[in-house]
């Protein structure tokens, strides 16, 4: 079995978490936050990321309300998602998520109590539950 790596986004309008994960054990590990500004990242710190990991495709968590409807943020994590797949010619896999941020909150809450949530990232953590969620599902 080959190893395939994969980055995985967890969109924001603010904040865009991002992880590195891979095939053989479905696990990621959290590599930073590119800030945006109204859902437009700093494409250059995510071009440099495709760059020094060389993913064979992407990842990008598509929220929606709990009942699985869409809402404002699955419309912009979409067009994040499209805006991907043009820039970097790369396969991008949406992944529909709900809570995810609640849930990185609060395993990293678990981990560290309150001081570990002032110094980890959330947005990260939430992007590393993104691929596990999927890889697991998918692959």
């Amino acid at each position: 079995m080959t190893n395939a790596i994969f980055l995985s986004f967890d969109f924001g309008t603010k904040n865009i978490g991002i992880a590195a994960g891979q095939t053989i054990t479905k696990t990621a590990t959290p590599l930073k936050v590119v800030h945006a500004k109204n859902g437009v990242p700093n494409w250059h710190e995510i071009t440099a990321l495709i760059e020094q990991w060389r993913p064979q495709a992407l990842v990008v968590g598509i929220p929606v309300a709990l009942d699985g409807t869409p809402h404002r943020l699955t419309t912009l994590a979409q067009e994040f998602a499209d805006n991907l797949h043009q820039r970097y010619n790369l396969p991008v896999h949406e992944a529909e998520e709900r809570l995810t941020t609640k849930a990185a909150r609060a395993e990293i809450y678990e981990a560290g109590g309150y001081k570990a949530l002032q110094t980890k990232s959330v947005d990260c953590a939430a992007a590393v539950l993104i691929f596990e969620e999927w890889v697991k599902k998918d692959n």
